[in-house]
């Protein structure tokens, strides 16, 4: 079964909302350059979180998680870099975290610091 692309809005969507109930601001998301695309920036005490969202139907081709490879990293790193230079953010400390979602049941992990 293929995810369609209104799914993984609704999957962000499920994400946006669960990190605001735990404390956290969200800035920005679907955030685009030439490089790559940040999912959800926001930001949580002294840290800019980049969140990148992951959701399957469920896990039968692996957890979603599995599916953030080192080049989607690298991409994510190096668009980061370029998000808090145009927008003048070097007081917070970057971390990078992955929240997968099972859209079968709406199921939510949350990797803090994940790379």
């Amino acid at each position: 079964m293929k995810m369609e692309k209104n799914q993984g809005k609704e999957a962000e969507d499920f994400a946006c909302d669960y990190l605001t109930k735990k404390g956290y601001t969200i800035i920005d998301r679907n955030y685009s350059e030439r490089i790559g695309e940040l999912d959800i920036v926001c930001t949580y005490e002294d840290y800019l979180v980049i969140v990148e969202v992951k959701a399957r139907i469920d896990d039968r081709h692996g957890a979603p998680s599995d599916f953030v490879t080192k080049s989607k990293i690298d991409k994510i790193r190096k668009t980061t870099e370029i998000y808090i230079d145009k927008n003048d953010l070097y007081e917070y400390q970057p971390r990078f975290d992955v929240i997968e979602i099972y859209l079968k049941n709406f199921e939510l992990n949350h990797y803090i610091d994940a790379f």
